[in-house]
């Protein structure tokens, strides 16, 4: 017998084999029985205590995963999965890790049974391939103007979230703001910027009922002199400025020596003039409104009061953008360069209104808007948060509609039609990977039959009658109706999702329990490399000297 090798360090930790997969599917089906009981209208919320005590109550798949500080790797992994759909389509998040949890708990009896990872992986890939095709076939286009279809669609998509009890409120706001800043790159391609453009102000306060879509801009702030400029002005001519309207100061500290007393009065008044040169350089456009987003000093300010501009100071960059889109004005690097054609005429009123103890500078009445903010009112600060949560899903679900104006049904609809059209298809495929392959075609399954647990039906009744409807693959459009639990027809319910919604979430679930169940050794443990002589680093507050004040040890890495 030769003395056991030892290759690992001691403190590393290893599994392998099917011991890991099993690890694997047991850590996916608890994040995935975190996340079922809210799918669906009538589903559960969650409260989460963060870490600086605040709460968040929500039942956004993604909201709550993100809260989690899980320890598992494929635990994690399967939240990077709810992350992705959030980013692409905005919506599903809760449904895929449903999906990739029920993927890999059917997958978990031909481990058992010795079926090797890539054997489950193939047939897999394949049902996928079948499941787009399926989705294909009863997906059915519509009229991206027709504003009643794109109110139910996005209504079917919040149904599921906290405020769908407001009706067709937070609908309206997402299809609003969408079709605003929606622009058109020809060819039929519609490009909505959903992050940049459209701004969500939640300001604690007031009804729900009472938050709107400006035609416009707003932002948190007010004139620079509050006495003397207007505070309302009508069809306002805009100039948008990148560039401070104070005296250049040197760039590092200049020390000038003046040995007469009046060269010290020279150098004021160059800075006077420099001052009313630039704002000269301003006024010769009649402007009424000036914003820039840099430092305006009292001078500067007095000229252009004195003018009868009204001036705003400091901007956020990514406000300015939104004026600028809104009101039609280019944003101007340095004064010298303005042209007639930077300011910005497209905006109906600039006003300032106080609500609640902020003011809050308003851009609105715009002719063509490219920019919009979203003002929402709340009764408190985590209602508005969840309302702003679910109007991020409604807003990226009128997006992908009008990215991609395709339907599938809702209600778990979709789901049963691919169960179905797979169970047929699968009587044709030859060899081992058949039994997997049916196995993917149940686990689709899954989502009619959490909506019905979340209705509190009786379960396998509910399924049976639904597996019967769809069995010959007709009825495609017969599903579950979340708040009673009945078998209805979607197409007269209008329970509707978006074609690219289901498609990733498809895509998204099956590739992610292919990737996890290919894994077969967990190695844990690993230290982070020191770098040498670097030795541990001391436990003991260490006293700052002035002279070590910036040694490289305080810094974390």
């Amino acid at each position: 017998m030769h003395a056991p090798v030892l290759v690992l360090k001691d403190s590393l930790k290893r599994e392998q084999g099917s011991k890991v997969q099993h690890a694997n599917i047991h850590a996916s089906k608890a994040v995935a029985d975190i996340i079922r009981t809210t799918l669906g209208p009538r589903s559960m919320l969650k409260m989460l205590l963060d870490a600086s005590g605040g709460i968040v109550v929500t039942n956004d798949g993604n909201a709550i995963l993100r809260e989690l500080d899980l320890a598992h790797p494929a635990a994690k992994s399967m939240i990077e999965l709810s992350r992705t759909q959030d980013e692409e389509v905005g919506d599903g998040t809760t449904s895929v890790i449903v999906l990739a949890g029920e993927m890999l708990h059917v997958a978990e009896a031909f481990i058992d049974k010795n079926y090797h990872p890539t054997v489950i992986c193939r047939a897999y890939n394949r049902a996928l391939e079948d499941a787009i095709a399926a989705l294909d076939k009863i997906a059915i286009q519509i009229d991206v103007n027709d504003r009643a279809t794109m109110l139910s669609l996005v209504k079917s998509c919040i149904g599921t979230k906290f405020t769908g009890q407001f009706g067709d409120l937070i609908a309206d706001l997402a299809i609003d703001a969408t079709t605003t800043v929606g622009v058109d790159l020809g060819q039929g391609v519609r490009e909505v910027d959903i992050k940049k453009y459209i701004k969500v102000e939640k300001v604690p306060g007031g009804q729900l009922e009472d938050s709107k879509v400006l035609k416009g801009v707003m932002f948190n702030k007010d004139v620079v002199a509050p006495g003397k400029m207007k505070r309302r002005i009508v069809n306002p001519r805009i100039i948008l400025l990148d560039c401070p309207l104070e005296y250049k100061k040197g760039e590092n500290q200049t020390n000038a020596e003046l040995v007469k007393e009046d060269d010290w009065e020279v150098l004021l008044k160059m800075e006077e003039e420099y001052i009313q040169n630039l704002c000269a350089q301003i006024l010769k456009f009649k402007p009424d409104l000036v914003i820039t987003e840099k430092g305006l000093s009292d001078l500067a300010s007095h000229y252009l009061s004195k003018a009868g501009v009204t001036a705003i100071r400091r901007l956020r960059k990514t406000d300015n953008n939104r004026v600028a889109k809104a009101s039609g004005a280019v944003i101007v690097n340095r004064p010298d360069e303005l042209q007639e054609s930077d300011v910005g005429v497209g905006a109906g009123l600039f006003e300032v209104r106080k609500i609640g103890d902020e003011f809050f500078a308003f851009i609105v009445d715009c002719k063509e808007p490219k920019a919009c903010t979203v003002l929402l009112r709340g009764a408190s600060k985590d209602l508005l948060n969840e309302v702003e949560r679910n109007l991020q899903d409604a807003m990226s679900v009128a997006r992908n509609i009008l990215k991609n104006p395709k339907l599938v049904p809702g209600g778990g609809a979709t789901e049963m039609t691919v169960s179905a059209a797979l169970k047929q298809k699968s009587s044709s495929i030859e060899g081992i990977e058949k039994w997997p392959y049916e196995a993917a075609a149940v686990a689709f399954e899954a989502i009619p039959r959490t909506l019905a647990q979340n209705c509190g039906v009786n379960v396998i009744r509910t399924m049976t009658a639904l597996q019967g409807k769809h069995a010959n693959g007709e009825n495609a459009w017969v599903g579950i109706d979340g708040n009673s639990g009945a078998i209805v027809d979607m197409k007269e319910r209008k329970i509707w999702d978006a074609y690219n919604v289901k498609a990733q979430t498809f895509k998204t679930a099956i590739e992610a329990a292919s990737m996890l169940l290919r894994i077969d050794d967990i190695v844990s443990g690993i230290k982070k490399k020191q770098a040498p002589g670097a030795g541990p680093t001391p436990s003991k507050p260490k006293v700052e000297e002035e002279g070590d004040a910036d040694n490289e040890q305080m810094l974390p890495e």
